[in-house]
């Protein structure tokens, strides 16, 4: 059994060969997934479960406190576990902060390769936090050009990440190329009627129900996909309430990442692309599985 932190295995690991890892995990059979959550007002017990036949399988537990960002600490801990295909036999315990930012990262970088326009250049960051953080390091990796704003509801957080400031939401709506929104938001904040021709937006914060970040103009408005069928459209509150109202159907939702790639593809230069990162625990094993194998080849 490894024990594999974060400051040793960073080093080791690159944005193209996870895309690559995730890519070659969709090709082997549709995960098992079964995910578990537990509430106590605003915090959250999230634990995760998956199995793919030829890659293994993983428990993956995650705790949600966003009072912590008041005490100055994170707002996510937990704990992550690899076992052996064959076996079952415990192979790693992997830092759940390593595993976390890659694979959230990694899953919109996926959506974004695939959607988001080639000469892309501005990109509009919806949330100051650690996600938005990890996503300058991974847009920069496809998009090395880009040019990064940053909107937050607090100032002083998106001053902290020294980039551009947005001082009006709906102005950076409009100039943006990539629109990605990391938020811990209960109501939507960006509006559909702001998005332009040719836009790409990765949704990545709302992540169990009674949480939106756009509104139904917005999904109305785009092409829609998401990274799994199975761990969004009867788990999230971007996905649940729209189709529950009426305002799209699960027709509208074009394709995930176990369809032929050509369907998860932009059609036209000007059409809007939307891609809900619903991270599921497929995602994390595959994540975990690249993080390991580096690990063991260093």
């Amino acid at each position: 059994m490894t024990e594999i932190v974060t400051r040793e295995a960073e080093a080791h690991l690159d944005w193209p060969g996870l895309l690559a890892a995730l890519e070659a995990g969709h090709r082997l059979p549709r995960a098992g997934i079964k995910d578990l959550f537990l509430h106590r007002g605003d915090d959250t017990l999230l634990d995760r479960a998956a199995w793919i036949d030829g890659l293994g399988s993983l428990v993956k537990v995650a705790l949600v406190h966003p009072g912590n960002a008041a005490r100055g600490l994170p707002t996510v801990n937990g704990a992550v576990t690899l076992f052996d295909d064959a076996t079952g036999v415990l192979s790693a315990i992997v830092d759940f902060h390593l595993v976390t930012k890659w694979k959230t990262a990694g899953d919109s970088l996926l959506s974004a390769s695939r959607l988001a326009r080639k000469d892309s250049r501005n990109i509009l960051l919806v949330g100051a936090g650690t996600v938005a953080r990890s996503m300058v390091e991974a847009y920069s990796s496809l998009f090395p050009e880009a040019r990064f704003t940053v909107w937050s509801r607090s100032r002083e957080t998106a001053v902290a990440m020294g980039l551009p400031v947005a001082e009006d939401l709906e102005a950076a709506v409009k100039g943006a190329d990539i629109i990605c929104t990391a938020t811990m938001a209960t109501a939507p904040v960006v509006r559909g009627e702001w998005l332009q021709p040719g836009q790409h937006l990765d949704l990545i914060g709302a992540f169990k129900p009674g949480m939106r970040e756009v509104d139904d103009l917005a999904l109305q408005r785009a092409r829609l996909f998401v990274d799994s069928r199975a761990t969004t459209i009867h788990h999230i509150g971007e996905i649940m309430d729209p189709l529950a109202s009426g305002a799209i159907t699960e027709a509208d939702i074009l394709a995930d990442f176990y369809d032929d790639p050509a369907l998860y593809a932009r059609g036209s230069r000007d059409e809007i692309t939307i891609a809900k990162n619903g991270g599921g625990a497929h995602l994390d094993l595959m994540t975990a599985r690249f993080i390991a194998d580096r690990w063991s080849r260093r």
